[in-house]
């Protein structure tokens, strides 16, 4: 059998198109920065087999994004297709503000992509400095240009800024590993040891 039975949302209902929208690039983002394979459009709600729980009461961390958690300790995983049906009375209490709040744990609980993107931007700004550089000094060699002062006082600027955002990506990825670390989340689990279940 399975371990993990969940339901996925085949059709999201009246649900307005911008929600839609936002909520397929909200996967898409979690699918290209994590490790680990969520699955989309789910719930919290599932049945879970006994290995399960025990797993997940060995994710000791205070945030919990649960569906990240469910997707992180693995195990043999079924899913059952419905169609989400309109509300029949009331109103969600799930506003934008809340969803973008979900949006944001998910994210910083399973990758530390966010820490990434000053060293990408400090290498790009690097290497758009370099190449400026290098152009200024050819366009001054070649054509006997004089240089004005600004140019390469912007070459110094952004060369030195690109440095410094590429120094705090490093620190980033320090961070980002100490981040992983304090979390103290099991190696692995064994859900079988020769042919039989490890309860």
């Amino acid at each position: 059998g399975y371990d993990d039975v969940y339901a996925r949302r085949r059709t999201r209902g009246r649900e307005s198109f911008l929600r839609r929208r936002l909520t397929a690039a909200f996967y898409a983002l979690l699918r290209h920065t994590t490790r680990v394979p969520m699955q989309p459009n789910t719930g919290d709600f599932r049945l879970l087999d006994a290995v399960c729980i025990r797993a997940l009461r060995r994710l000791r961390e205070s945030q919990r994004y649960t569906k990240g958690m469910f997707s992180w300790i693995g195990f043999r995983k079924h899913e059952l297709l419905f169609d989400q049906q309109d509300r029949v009375a009331g109103q969600s209490k799930w506003g934008f503000f809340k969803l973008l709040n979900l949006a944001i744990e998910g994210i910083t609980s399973f990758t530390v992509a966010p820490l990434r993107i000053a060293s990408v931007c400090g290498a790009i700004v690097s290497l758009l400095a370099f190449a400026y550089g290098l152009f200024i000094l050819l366009k001054n060699l070649i054509y006997d240009d004089p240089v004005a002062g600004f140019p390469t006082l912007m070459v110094t600027i952004l060369f030195l800024g690109g440095v410094q955002l590429l120094c705090i990506g490093i620190i980033g990825e320090y961070l980002g590993r100490i981040f992983t670390e304090t979390k103290q989340r099991p190696v692995y689990f064994v859900s079988s040891y020769n042919g039989e279940r490890a309860d």
